[in-house]
């Protein structure tokens, strides 16, 4: 496992790229040190709350060492107050993975953000401009008055498309898609099927990290505690002494949120690492919905640790070496 392979790149149009993907808490980043140290890897941190200067603790990002020690990219892009969208870190992310390539090693996406890691793999539609607030207004306002069927059966009659992946009836996607519509004049969907902006080609090849719920829950727990002992709420504190207001969206973040009650004296710290763990559960759980739902799942490892790395590096081994873009040669 210490030796360690090197790519010799024979530059092609098709770069092989591998995801690693799962919910908070099920090895991801343990998973992808392990592997960038067998192989030549550089590391994409698919992660929409690391992107930010100055929230370490509180995202589980990578240690100052670790990122000496392993090439990373996606990490602190921006400031709290600042923001990037999705969209932007794709076209960032298809950059980088050119850079990587040329280098004549393979990038590994390390996500946690389902939306991220979508946008880099399979492009993302931008919407051309603002809703205009008085069309949001009315439409919310008709939301609370006629209910959210009778905003469905609308969806229905301008923009079937969108309707029918909307079954759910989820007020907010409802709301979206109509205001789209009248706000440009053509549905949404047929908008997002002309407008979407393409990846550029990749061999794109996916593990998914699914454990047990118990285990999951359980390594949850130990990462919230870890992360109050390592001093969540200095580094929150720390935030605001540096000027940030505490009522920027950023702050809402699991974990920051909680330690900001704290600070303002609303929470005591065990009631704030209690309800950290809560609110980190169902976050979880709606990652692996959102996995399982709208998104290939590849190979699927319902391990942690050394148990999940002796699963796939064989399989990490045998893409790599069959890959056309690349000759591998174990040293």
């Amino acid at each position: 496992m210490a030796e360690r392979a090197s790519l010799h790149a024979a530059r092609t149009s098709i770069p092989l790229v591998l995801v690693l993907q799962g919910p908070t808490a099920s090895g991801k980043t343990v998973l992808a040190h392990a592997l960038a140290d067998a192989f030549p890897l550089e590391i994409i941190s698919a992660d929409s709350r690391q992107v930010y200067r100055g929230l370490d603790i509180g995202t589980a990002k990578p240690t100052e060492a670790e990122r000496k020690r392993y090439r990373y990219y996606g990490i602190d892009l921006c400031t709290p107050d600042q923001s990037i969208s999705a969209g932007q870190f794709a076209r960032w992310s298809w950059e980088w993975i050119g850079e990587i390539a040329a280098r004549g090693k393979a990038p590994i996406i390390v996500g946690g953000s389902g939306l991220y890691v979508r946008a880099i793999t399979e492009g993302l539609f931008e919407e051309p401009g603002r809703i205009p607030p008085a069309i949001r207004s009315q439409l919310a306002e008709r939301l609370l008055r006629e209910g959210r069927h009778a905003l469905y059966a609308e969806l229905e009659r301008v923009d079937p498309e969108s309707a029918a992946r909307y079954s759910d009836h989820n007020p907010r996607r409802i709301l979206r898609a109509l205001e789209f519509y009248y706000a440009h004049g053509i549905p949404l969907s047929y908008a997002q099927n002309i407008m979407r902006q393409q990846p550029p080609p990749m061999r794109i090849e996916r593990i998914t990290l699914l454990p047990e719920r118990p285990a999951l829950y359980g390594r949850i727990a130990h990462r919230v505690r870890h992360m109050w002992e390592a001093g969540l709420t200095d580094e929150m504190q720390r935030l605001l002494s540096q000027g940030y207001n505490p009522n920027l969206p950023i702050f809402e973040t699991i974990g920051y949120a909680e330690a900001l009650m704290t600070i303002q004296g609303r929470l005591d710290r065990s009631s704030a690492i209690e309800r950290t763990i809560v609110r980190t559960r169902r976050y979880a759980k709606r990652q692996i919905t959102w996995l399982r739902n709208s998104t290939p799942l590849g190979v699927v490892l319902p391990h942690f640790g050394d148990e999940a790395l002796n699963r796939v590096y064989p399989i990490i081994d045998q893409l790599l070496h069959s890959a056309d873009e690349y000759s591998c040669d174990k040293r």
